[in-house]
């Protein structure tokens, strides 16, 4: 059984059809158990797009939507999470991916992500 977490780039990547995820890493996602989604990844999403740092195809407002019709289920951040946050390394200083890595090390979730910095913790992570 495979349980994945989706960095904030792979999950627009695969809402969104996006050739940048590789079709081996889009089928490994939808043949996954279950998948989810960090709503850290949601708080990214919506303070980029306020800055203009990214745009999405689809207006932000379809995103739940997209993550029910996806079959991806949202994480929530709990007490546990920020606890790990705190005792991390400091090899990746942006505050998301540390929550996200935090998340897929206390629910022993593959995270699903191009950035190679994120070897450097202890998390199993893919992209095929």
């Amino acid at each position: 059984m495979n349980s994945l977490l989706l960095d904030t780039h792979a999950f627009i990547w695969f809402l969104e059809n996006d050739s940048h995820l590789p079709v081996a890493t889009r089928q490994y996602i939808e043949s996954a158990d279950t998948v989810f989604v960090s709503i850290a990844s949601l708080w990214e999403i919506a303070i980029k797009l306020s800055i203009g740092k990214i745009a999405l195809q689809s207006a932000y407002e379809t995103i739940e939507a997209g993550l029910d019709n996806a079959g991806l289920t949202l994480l929530q951040i709990s007490f546990a999470d920020t606890l790990l946050v705190r005792h991390l390394p400091l090899h990746h200083r942006d505050p998301f991916d540390r929550i996200i890595v935090a998340q897929a090390i206390n629910h022993a979730l593959i995270l699903v992500s191009r950035d190679l910095n994120l070897d450097t913790y202890q998390i199993q992570r893919l992209w095929i």
